[in-house]
């Protein structure tokens, strides 16, 4: 305890938290309008041919979100790996794409002319002008990138003083900058939505009285006062035009040492006790603002392992044991960031805690010191393409938002912390404004997946640790039309397919390059079939026995191999589980092109013993679909009859019905 003075704040916590939350339902947001009047493409009946819209960049900058000549949907297969949409299969509904104003931001694009500003925010947010920026994650009080001389919350005191009242807090900082330009946005895009995360309590509620380093103070008066500074904040910005959507308890809890800039230790245990108390006054203030806990990387980073203080926990499984605590009724969900670990680690949370969302919320790009400029762009589109891009979407996040929305040409201004950042755009001294390939990455999902989208199944042969082949994802927006990201982790072109029921189209991805494709739906792609789940299902081969359960795991980038040239006999034998009816076989070679069955046959057994084949044929292309009468077995082998110098590779096999 700092002073007496905390031997009265325990009465007077209470008056504090009950005017929070009288503030809080009493402050009406103002109207932020109707969502704008997007173009939507009207469902095409049976007898059109639909067509893919598709947008391009390249690692050269000749393409930039740039529109390509448009792809017709037809009846013939390609030889090339095929991507293959099932719009049966969904997945995690999409809150935004974007990136945070920080004081930085706000302060670099305020220092622009007044038309080149207001462009700048239309390229950003506009959904038809720009790319539709549809979440912001901004900083509660300031982060490293302050443009201020000095650190800041919104209740600062002299060392030494407390504001238990919270009689000084003010949001009047942001006034000046930061809050102009979120309405503004939020005209822009009235579907604009807003995670606030803070960096550091005031300084007068940390163990070493300041705000870089340290910890909350220990006791339910501090977890109180904490809780309804954050209230205050909330409502506040509502008060202001601007409503929370989504609120965090602590950027990067783990981060045990800043480097200069606000930030704290922040234990499992000191989280739960906030949220604890957070979670039924924002019920009141403010209903519709959710909790999010963590927001740190997809691991423990080694540093942040090293500077755990003697004698704590460091909590490697930070994540999940906050799911495990009573404050977890509270919780919507869990927040990552990008800087160690892998985007898988939230498919495993996820798997976890089902009933839990996954939010993606801070990544940056940055750069070595001397890199080129061509280089920072080809090097930073390359790995937030197949890391953030795809890859975090592909795990289960609701959001991918990137860190600073702009800064100058330094990188900056910055107070601590990261000298090597980029934004999603630059500013220069001339006053003019260029693009950042994360404005790209960004804007490949936000121009195109809208609010509410959900994402569906799609085979891809990518991995966020770089294969080279194409790896994707895909959505199906609110009026039905749907959107496939792709990109190419290969420096060389590669093509590939995609399918849709019974339509495909061909298309040839530059080397290293982000697309994106959008059609509408359609009743032409309807081929009266849906999947068949064979979920748990075991397989065993003839060679490479150990790889067989590959063929069955659902994820086209992994594979069973027979390891040598094609012969007669080889085989893989799947065991269902179960008996499954079914009227398709799909057997998928993958990504690597020839690994394909020049010669096949299909038998199915009900007992594992007495085999029936079912179909035979010749392959033609790394997807091989065959339609049999409707057929129940529980056994399905796939053989190969001939011979040829390519292995032969099975990523995926899959049954429709």
């Amino acid at each position: 305890m700092k002073t007496t003075t905390r031997l009265w704040a325990g009465a007077a916590i209470g008056a504090l938290l009950a005017a929070s939350v009288t503030a809080g339902a009493a402050g009406a947001a103002p109207a932020t309008g109707a969502a704008p009047a997007t173009a939507t493409a009207a469902r095409q009946g049976n007898g059109d041919t639909p067509q893919a819209q598709v947008w391009l960049t390249t690692l050269d900058r000749a393409n930039l979100l740039t529109p390509q000549a448009p792809l017709t949907f037809g009846d013939t297969r390609s030889a090339d790996p095929t991507i293959v949409i099932d719009p049966e299969t969904t997945y995690q509904s999409m809150d935004g794409f974007g990136a945070s104003i920080t004081d930085s931001s706000a302060a670099v694009l305020f220092a622009l002319s007044k038309s080149e500003r207001d462009a700048t925010m239309t390229k950003l947010f506009d959904p038809v002008k720009g790319i539709g920026v549809s979440l912001l994650r901004q900083p509660i009080g300031s982060s490293d990138f302050t443009a201020a001389s000095a650190h800041y919350t919104y209740d600062d005191v002299a060392p030494g003083k407390n504001d238990y009242l919270l009689r000084k807090f003010s949001i009047a900082h942001d006034e000046a900058q930061i809050l102009p330009l979120l309405r503004q946005a939020k005209k822009l895009n009235p579907a604009l939505k807003i995670v606030a995360t803070p960096w550091s309590p005031p300084a007068w509620l940390k163990t070493n009285d300041a705000l870089v380093g340290g910890q909350l103070e220990p006791g339910t008066i501090n977890a109180a006062a904490y809780a309804a500074y954050l209230v205050r904040y909330v409502v506040a910005y509502k008060q202001a035009g601007i409503p929370i959507d989504y609120l965090t308890i602590q950027n990067e809890p783990q981060n045990r040492a800043p480097d200069g800039y606000p930030g704290m230790d922040m234990p499992v245990a000191d989280q739960a006790r906030v949220i604890t108390i957070l979670g039924p006054l924002l019920k009141v203030a403010s209903p519709k603002t959710k909790i999010l806990g963590y927001d740190h990387n997809w691991a423990t980073h080694p540093n942040d392992l090293a500077n755990t203080p003697p004698g704590q926990d460091p909590e490697p499984d930070y994540p999940a044991k906050l799911l495990q605590t009573k404050a977890a009724k509270w919780i919507a969900g869990t927040a990552f960031h990008c800087y160690y670990g892998d985007p898988s680690a939230q498919t495993a949370l996820h798997e976890q805690f089902p009933d839990k969302g996954i939010w993606f919320t801070e990544c940056s790009g940055s750069h070595g010191v001397d890199d080129p400029p061509a280089k920072v762009f080809s090097d930073t589109l390359k790995w937030h393409a197949r890391t953030i891009t795809v890859g975090v979407t592909r795990n289960w996040a609701k959001s991918t938002v990137n860190w600073n929305i702009a800064l100058d040409e330094n990188g900056g201004p910055h107070l601590g912390g990261c000298g090597t950042c980029t934004g999603l755009v630059t500013t220069h001294p001339d006053g003019t404004v260029t693009t950042d390939a994360e404005y790209y990455t960004i804007g490949h999902l936000s121009k195109f997946v809208k609010p509410g989208a959900v994402r569906v199944a799609s085979t891809s042969f990518g991995t966020t640790g770089w294969n080279g082949q194409i790896t994707d994802v895909a959505f199906r927006n609110p009026d039905g039309s749907y959107v496939l990201v792709a990109h190419n982790e290969n420096d060389d072109p590669r093509g590939m397919s995609v399918k849709v029921g019974s339509k495909s189209f061909d298309y040839t991805m530059p080397g290293g390059s982000l697309a994106t494709f959008t059609w509408p739906a359609s009743g032409a792609f309807d081929d009266g079939l849906t999947p068949v789940s064979i979920d748990g299902a075991t397989a065993t081969a003839t060679s490479a026995a150990a790889d067989a359960p590959l063929a069955v795991d659902g994820d086209a980038s992994t594979r069973w191999s027979s390891e040598q040239a094609q012969t007669a006999g080889q085989n893989l034998t799947v065991d269902f589980g179960a008996a499954k009816t079914f009227s398709r076989v799909a057997v998928d070679s993958g990504g690597n092109l020839g690994d394909y069955a020049r010669s096949w046959s299909l038998e199915v057994s009900s007992d594992g013993s007495t085999w029936t084949t079912l179909a035979s044929g010749a392959g033609t292309g790394q997807l091989t679909e065959v339609d049999v009468p409707p057929t129940t077995a529980r056994y399905l082998r796939v053989a190969s009859t001939g011979a040829a110098g390519n292995w032969w590779s099975i990523s995926d096999v899959r049954l429709y019905g």
